[in-house]
Parts: structure tokens; C-alpha cells; sequence
């Protein structure tokens, strides 16, 4: 692929930079939604007379900022990279690069993507892909009800009722959407069959395992346990240099946070009642561990856990999973 294309993403725009084989680029900016990701397809087939399939696209994994743009690009038949976003940072420290401003990150990606050829993304499956917006969408219903339940106690008796109107509503809605979940999954074999796996796992309940298939997807795209726990950022944070600094500072901030919230109940439930995640939780309480140190430290045991059953396809079984991990 002679282009290569660098969009920096941010939530409410797209800097997009474009390499040429000449080493020339071409710059611009849109905005981070549907109505412009068409606008950006148009900018690409105006500059690229090859066609677009010679141009290769790279992004930073944002959160889930990127997301739809990467679905979109992909599903114009667009090769599509979407890469650590620390990979790229200590390419542009190498590149000396000293200003930081979205359409230098841009052109930086670019380069990156010319000069390393990262692994192409894989898109979700349909099914996945309705799944991750039914489960942004309980989210959102849920923390609604939340809301206007807390406000409930402290509102006027003149708006009371009105306030119970909107929570019966929301309630409803919370129903169909938790309905429109179990179908999508019933409906999909892969996500069938990865659930009734995960459901084999103590400590993982309804509520958290369309949230893992969500935001996981096909366990395969992820080569290494550890690969899922950095996506997870669950990773920990260690800063050492010689022999006067060596800190770990929990975890890294970099990576999907709504799937490593989802692990945090979970993880406190499996420390009572899953044979693997309670011996572990005993045995860092025994070393003094601080309590939320222990919370996430069976977080990343539960994932690994899960990562381990979906890859091979039989269920949660604690004596073949102590040999996996020994």
C-alpha cells in the first residue's frame, strides 16, 4: 500500500494526515461522526487516484473513541491498523518529534504506519457489534434511573411524581433492552457458545458476561493473556530506572476502562466463591495486601480466567486451569 493514513482521534474530531509515496502529506480535519466519516471516505478517493485499497489507515486505541470510525473504514473494504497508543509514543521520542499538536500526532501515525506495517484490525461480528451497543445503551439507562433515584429523595413533593413516571419508564426500558441482549446472544452460535462458557466461571452473572463478550469479542484476536489484560488495563504501572527509582503505581491507565469496571463486583464475588480467585485473595490478605490492591489483583485473575476458557472451548474446570497458569 503506497498511502498511508494517520487520524489522531479525539472525542469531538478526526485529524486525519495523509503520506504519500513522495513523502509529501496531505492534511485535514473532521468531525467524530457518521455524517463526516463519509466526507473523509470522499477526502481519501480525492487523494488516493490508486483507490483505496492503497491506503492503510492507523490509529490509537482510545477508549472507545475510535470505534466506530474503525468499523466504518473497515467496512469500506479499508485496511485499518489500531495500535498502542505507548508504541506510538516512544516511535515519535525516537522520531524527535517536540511539538504536540493533533496533526503532528496525525503525521506521526502516518509515519508509523508506513515505517512498521502494524497488524491489520479485525472487525466484531454483527452480532458483536449489536451487542456492544445494547450494552452501551443498559449502561446509560441504568445510570439514568440512578440519577433521578438519588434525586428522588431530596426533590420537591411537587415533581415526586413526575420523577416516579420517568423511573417506571426507565425501568421498562432497562427490561427490553437486558430482553434484547439475551436474544441477540441466543440468536448469534459464537456468542451462545462463549457465554454458556463463561457461565460456567463463579463469580460472572448475567449482568457481566454480555459486558466480556462485548468488549472481548473473539478471544482469538488476542494472542497472549497478557495482551487482554493491557487491553483490559489492567496492566501494572512500573517506573525503575537504576537503583533509585522502582515504583509500581497500579495500574496503567491506557486501555478498554469499561471492561476493566466490569471485572470490579465480579472480582469481589469470585474471591468468596471461586476456588481459584479465593485461594489468591486469602494469600495476598496474608501478605498484608491493601484491600483494593487485592480487588484488582483478582480482577486480573478473573479475566485470565475467562481469557483461558474461551480459548479452549471447555469449561471452567479449577484443576486443569491451576496446571494452564502453574
Amino acid at each position: 500500500m503506497t498511502y498511508a493514513l494517520g487520524i489522531d482521534v479525539s472525542k469531538a474530531k478526526l485529524a486525519a494526515a495523509l503520506l504519500k509515496a513522495d513523502g509529501k502529506y496531505r492534511s485535514k480535519v473532521f468531525s467524530n461522526d457518521m455524517a463526516d466519516f463519509k466526507g473523509l471516505l470522499q477526502w481519501i478517493a480525492a487523494n488516493v487516484p490508486t483507490g483505496k485499497a492503497d491506503v492503510h489507515v492507523c490509529m490509537e486505541a482510545t477508549g472507545s473513541y475510535h470505534e466506530a470510525l474503525a468499523l466504518f473504514l473497515s467496512d469500506q473494504g479499508i485496511a485499518v491498523s489500531v495500535v498502542n497508543p505507548l508504541l506510538v509514543k516512544r516511535f515519535i521520542e525516537v522520531d524527535r518529534v517536540r511539538n504536540k499538536t493533533d496533526e503532528g500526532d496525525a503525521k506521526s501515525l502516518a509515519r508509523f504506519c508506513q515505517m512498521t506495517r502494524p497488524e491489520l484490525w479485525e472487525a466484531p461480528s454483527v452480532g458483536v457489534r449489536t451487542l456492544q451497543a445494547l450494552v452501551l445503551r443498559l449502561d446509560t439507562l441504568q445510570e439514568m434511573r440512578q440519577g433521578e433515584l438519588n434525586r428522588l429523595d431530596v426533590a420537591h413533593a411537587s415533581v415526586q411524581q413526575s420523577m416516579r413516571d420517568v423511573i417506571v419508564g426507565l425501568e421498562r426500558s432497562i427490561r427490553d433492552v437486558q430482553a434484547q441482549i439475551r436474544q441477540t446472544i441466543d440468536d448469534d452460535p459464537d456468542l451462545r457458545q462463549r457465554s454458556t462458557l463463561l457461565e460456567s466461571i463463579p463469580g460472572l452473572g448475567d449482568r457481566t458476561i454480555p459486558q466480556l463478550l462485548a468488549y472481548i469479542g473473539r478471544p482469538e484476536r488476542f494472542k497472549t493473556v497478557k495482551a487482554l489484560i493491557a487491553y483490559a488495563a489492567l496492566a501494572p504501572l512500573i517506573r525503575q530506572s537504576g537503583t533509585s527509582l522502582n515504583k509500581h503505581k497500579g495500574t496503567h491507565p491506557q486501555g478498554h476502562r469499561d471492561l476493566r469496571s466490569a471485572l470490579y463486583f465480579p472480582a469481589m464475588v469470585a474471591g468468596k466463591h471461586n476456588p481459584l480467585v479465593a485461594v489468591f485473595w486469602q494469600r495476598l490478605k496474608a501478605q498484608g495486601k491493601p484491600g483494593k490492591v487485592i480487588v484488582v489483583a483478582c480482577m486480573h485473575k478473573l479475566l485470565a480466567i475467562a481469557y483461558g476458557v474461551l480459548k479452549s472451548g471447555k469449561p471452567f474446570n479449577p484443576d486443569h486451569l491451576k496446571a494452564q497458569m502453574a
